[in-house]
């Protein structure tokens, strides 16, 4: 078993390699108000008896599938990706410094990845299928998509994947998906594609949803039956389904998302125009209210005074009912460094708290290079 992107999730290993276990989990794996992946080297497809409770009712899992002439294919853009991160690097509180998990061939040596294994890495290693071991670094990160590109100091002796239209992932489609140390693909249906929201700051309007959930999701490459690449996993989360709760899945972001940055991603790094604000403030509905549940230390809300316990009610006068309103009332008023005004409840009085966003990049730790 490879190590986990955070080691205090590893007592859930042994029980997500079970099919029925994981359906019963239902967790969505959270650190701290940080998501937190993991990635083991177990297969994880489902055996044709396995039956699968849904809402009170059995359903069975895709029939096996024959191995078709872009497997190979898949499965040799498909690697591993190890990376460290500074002791005192603000991501290492709740993801850990040494993270592990997959990324996709994408040219010669650039592999896409999902950006929380990668984020703020002083070391990063690409293991090609064949096993070959190869030194890296971080060279791009998109906190607006949560993609992270990675650049290999020499060339892939490996075909590149191609992008398929991750928009033709339609409810009910099936994909196919495999993770790093992984010997065949695993088919999923796409369950939903409904706007997500997280307490991190991280708003995607139509990512894709998937079921039956998969245990080695993070940076997982989501494929097309004919071998184009359509997603990269990100999440499992116990509430995949549209339209109805407690379905349990898995969260991938969509490479349509990839296809209008990856030019700027190759050549600075991040994407042009300005960048997404940031207050270092995570939130949560909690009965009906949007709780600030963390706050980044020296980050934009904690030198407000912001902190845990205090109700968000509106954004520059507007009110907002739940989380999605705010980020895209917040991302509306301006790109990173615009001052806005918070409304919040705190202590029982109701304050207006003017609050300037920064580019979250610069308050991470650079990449160091090879």
């Amino acid at each position: 078993m490879t190590a986990s992107l955070n080691t205090r999730s590893r007592g859930l290993h042994s029980m997500l390699l079970r099919p029925a276990a994981v359906l019963g989990w239902g967790l969505a794996l959270l650190v701290n108000g940080s998501l937190a992946g993991a990635a083991t080297a177990a297969p994880h497809a489902l055996t044709p008896d396995t039956v699968i409770p849904v809402q009170g009712r059995a359903a069975q899992p895709p029939a096996p599938r024959s191995a078709g002439p872009a497997d190979a294919k898949m499965m040799s853009a498909v690697v591993r990706v190890e990376a460290q991160a500074p002791r005192d690097a603000p991501s290492s509180a709740t993801l850990g410094r040494a993270r592990s998990g997959t990324g996709v061939v994408l040219d010669s040596r650039t592999v896409i990845t999902i950006g929380y294994l990668v984020l703020e890495s002083e070391t990063v290693d690409v293991v090609t299928h064949s096993g070959r071991r190869i030194p890296a670094s971080l060279a791009g990160y998109d906190h607006q998509t949560g993609f992270g590109l990675v650049r290999t100091a020499i060339p892939l002796d490996v075909a590149p994947m191609e992008l398929g239209d991750s928009d033709l992932a339609k409810e009910r489609s099936r994909v196919l998906t495999l993770g790093q140390g992984e010997s065949e693909l695993t088919e999923l249906m796409v369950l939903s594609r409904k706007t997500f929201s997280a307490g991190w700051e991280y708003l995607l309007d139509s990512p894709i949803f998937t079921f039956p959930p998969v245990n080695n999701w993070s940076g997982a490459a989501l494929f097309t039956e004919d071998g184009k690449l359509i997603g990269i996993g990100s999440l499992v989360v116990n509430d995949a389904a549209g339209d109805r709760a407690g379905v349990p899945g898995n969260l991938y972001v969509p490479t349509n998302l990839l296809k209008p940055i990856l030019d700027d991603l190759r050549a600075r790094g991040r994407r042009s125009g300005g960048a997404q604000p940031w207050f270092g403030m995570n939130t949560e509905m909690v009965r009906g209210h949007l709780m600030v549940t963390r706050v980044q230390r020296d980050g934009p809300a904690d030198r407000a005074g912001i902190a845990s316990g205090d109700i968000l009610l509106a954004v520059a006068g507007e009110r907002v009912a739940d989380q999605a309103e705010f980020y895209r009332k917040l991302f509306a008023r301006g790109p990173a460094g615009t001052e806005v005004t918070l409304r919040f409840l705190k202590a029982g009085d109701v304050r207006e708290q003017p609050l300037r966003s920064i580019d979250r990049a610069d308050f991470m730790t650079q990449p160091r290079g090879i």
